[in-house]
Order: structure tokens, then C-alpha cells, then sequence
């Protein structure tokens, strides 16, 4: 994605700058459209050299903050003081200057949406949006709290995935650790016993030697060429095509597959079911969502279904055609269309998925668990005879 510089006005006239990572200088000014702000203009920035650091504010930090915004909104207290009492007691030393460069904003008339949105890393296009029809509609306390909700789901499924990969992770890095160690310097010791006995070795231990020897010899070489593979993977992955591919290879992985396509789904509903019942045009709302997808094979898939849907079209048809979401979900949703209850279907379908993804993360951890201490002593326990198959010969040999 390229930096953009651009410039527009606000609803009430006010002229706002900034700049935005974006594919193009159309999508910068539809994505500035979403968050009424008309572009006057756009340049894409100059090529220089920057690092990424993060927002440097966890999510956790972000619920409670909107958490704690709502309830004092609820409670009638005016937007200006209800940011100074939220900045002064945030812990959070980034988070606190920003909480009060937005109060800032705020007090110079700006609205909370545009005052957010000049801190995209922290308020994303999702919660900018949102918080801009609380406003128009004069239900902020009611947004932010769906908001809060919304991403409290969300952490919880990013925290299921991540549960899931942990467990084999670690067996595979213990498994990797433990078998370097062992052809590095363990195996070594036993070659020159073994050449000491004198002998032809069975064919397992020579097998296991030879490796040693070629991967001692080859040590530095090893570790750059993985170095070099990690980064080109990684290089790709970046690539338009390359993400592509990846998440389309991840969505029909034999064991993973349909736990991600599964939390893709409940991702998609969720993050539709709030931005349509926060009252955001189906057009927009579908948008952001393909952007916050998290994978292209999803976006792709929704922005299709939106570019039909511009054309007229309902969304179950061109949703179908995707061939990315269940049928299920395809039929929920023609039903949700027809009744007029799109947002309540789309929160119904998440809360399904959601528990969907409970059980297969739970059924993942159950079928890894035997694999890996299977595959485990597989390796070690087969490094471990090989080495000992000839002192059994001797020992043979002797009686």
C-alpha cells in the first residue's frame, strides 16, 4: 500500500488534512466518503524510509475506554469532560495524549468521528464510522457500547486462534530444539566411539551420522538459507497475489481450514450485524468490512457481493456465488433480507459460529495433542536406537 497525503472538508465545513495508507487515491477518497468527509485533494505521498511501531495501545485498553465512555455518556455527562476524566486516569501514557489530543479537537468544535479518525492506528475505520452515526443519530452511549461488545468478541476469537497454535508450536520448536541439539552434539560423541569399535554401522545409525556431519558442515549455510526462505515467505505474503494465495491455502487446509473459515464467517456477520444495526449504509458497512476481513479471499468475496448489490442486486444471490460462505449462511441470510431483519440474522449467525469455533478449537486440541507426542517420539525415541543399535550388536556379539 502507498501513503497518501489528502485534504477535504468536514460536513459542517471545517477543512481537515491527514494522510492514510491506501491501494489508490480512489480508495482514499471512498473510505474519507465513509467518514463524511468530502476529499478536495489527494497526492500520494514521496517514497521514504519509516518503521511501523504499532499503535502502542493494547485493545484491551481501547474496550475499556469505550466501556467506561459510554456509561458516563449514559449518565449525562458532556462529551468534553467525559474524555479529561478518561485521559487523566489512563495509565497508558500514548493512550492518555491521545485520549486528550481528541478532547482537544472536540473543544475546538471538531466532531468525536473526525476527532478519532486522525488516529486511525488506535480507531480504526470500523469504530470511526460507528461513532459517526451515533452521532447523527444522537445514540453514542448505545454505539459504544456495541462497539465494546463487538470487540470483546472479536479478542475473544483472535485469543481462541492463537490457543489452538500454541500447543503445536511449542512441541514442534521443543521438537526442532531437542533434535539440533542432539545431531549437533550429541551425535558426534557416539561416531567416534563408533570408529574406535571399528566395524560396519547398521544402516539407521550411518543414516543419522551422515546427516550430523552434513548438517554440522553445513551449519552456517543451513541457517541462511532458512533465513532467506522465512523472509522470501514473508516477502510474498506481502504481495497482493501472494496474501491471496496464502489465505485461500489456509481456508482449505485438510485440519485448520474450517476452524479460519469458520471464524472468518463469524467475523463477517459480527462486523456487519453491528455496522448495519448502528444504522451505517449497507454500502459502507460492507466496505469496512471487507477491509477488516483479515483475509482476501474473504474481501474479495465481499466486495463482489457489494459491487452487486450497487447494481441492485439482494445479497444472498452474489454471497452464494462467491462459493466462500456455507449455505447455511447464504440461506439465513436471504431469510434476514426478506423479513427485515438483517442485523438481527447477522448477530444470530456470529453467536452460532462463535460457539462453532469453541468446539473446534477444543476438537483441534484433542487431535493434535496424540499427534504430536506421537510424531515426538517418533523422532527422538528413532534418533535415540539408532545410536544405540550398534553397542546392541556388540553386546550380542559378546555373549
Amino acid at each position: 500500500m502507498a501513503v497518501f497525503i489528502w485534504e477535504g472538508k468536514t460536513r459542517s465545513g471545517e477543512v481537515r488534512n491527514g494522510t492514510m495508507e491506501a491501494k489508490s487515491a480512489d480508495d482514499v477518497i471512498q473510505r474519507l466518503g465513509a467518514q463524511q468527509i468530502q476529499a478536495s485533494k489527494v497526492k500520494k505521498k514521496s517514497a521514504e524510509i519509516h518503521f511501523k511501531l504499532g499503535s502502542g495501545v493494547p485493545s484491551k485498553d481501547v474496550v475499556i475506554f469505550t466501556r467506561q465512555f459510554a456509561t458516563m455518556i449514559d449518565a449525562g455527562l458532556p462529551l468534553v469532560q467525559c474524555l479529561e476524566i478518561l485521559g487523566s486516569q489512563q495509565q497508558n501514557v500514548h493512550f492518555r495524549k491521545v485520549i486528550l489530543a481528541v478532547k482537544t479537537d472536540v473543544e475546538s468544535g471538531s466532531t468525536l468521528a473526525d476527532a478519532l479518525g486522525k488516529h486511525s492506528k488506535i480507531f480504526d475505520e470500523l469504530y470511526v464510522n460507528l461513532v459517526a452515526a451515533g452521532e447523527v443519530g444522537g445514540i453514542l452511549d448505545t454505539i459504544l457500547n456495541r462497539l465494546a461488545a463487538y470487540m470483546e468478541k472479536n479478542m475473544k476469537l483472535i485469543r481462541q486462534v492463537k490457543g489452538a497454535m500454541v500447543y503445536p508450536s511449542v512441541v514442534i520448536s521443543v521438537a526442532g530444539g531437542v533434535t539440533a541439539v542432539l545431531l549437533i552434539f550429541v551425535i558426534p560423541v557416539f561416531e567416534k566411539m563408533f570408529k574406535d569399535f571399528g566395524g560396519t554401522l547398521p544402516a539407521p545409525t550411518q543414516l543419522v551420522i551422515d546427516i550430523s556431519n552434513g548438517l554440522r558442515s553445513n551449519l552456517a549455510a543451513f541457517i541462511i538459507g532458512a533465513t532467506v526462505f522465512v523472509i522470501l515467505v514473508r516477502g510474498i505474503g506481502k504481495t497482493k497475489r501472494g496474501r491471496l494465495v496464502y489465505d485461500h491455502v489456509l481456508l482449505r487446509a485438510p485440519v485448520l481450514g474450517p476452524l479460519f473459515r469458520k471464524v472468518a464467517v463469524a467475523k463477517f456477520t459480527r462486523t456487519l450485524g453491528t455496522m448495519i444495526s448502528s444504522g451505517v449504509p449497507i454500502l459502507d458497512a460492507l466496505l469496512i468490512t471487507a477491509k477488516s476481513a483479515g483475509n482476501k479471499v474473504v474481501e474479495n468475496a465481499v466486495m463482489y457481493v457489494r459491487e452487486r448489490i450497487s447494481e441492485g442486486r439482494t445479497m444472498a444471490d452474489p454471497l452464494a456465488e462467491t462459493a466462500v460462505f456455507p449455505a447455511m449462511v447464504v440461506q439465513m441470510i436471504a431469510v434476514g433480507e426478506s423479513t427485515g431483519q438483517m442485523d438481527t440474522m447477522l448477530q444470530k449467525i456470529a453467536d452460532f459460529y462463535e460457539d462453532e469455533v469453541d468446539v473446534a478449537v477444543a476438537a483441534l486440541t484433542s487431535l493434535l495433542e496424540p499427534i504430536m507426542i506421537v510424531g515426538l517420539g517418533v523422532l527422538l525415541g528413532g534418533l535415540i536406537v539408532a545410536m544405540y543399535l550398534p553397542i546392541f550388536e556388540l553386546a550380542g556379539a559378546i555373549k
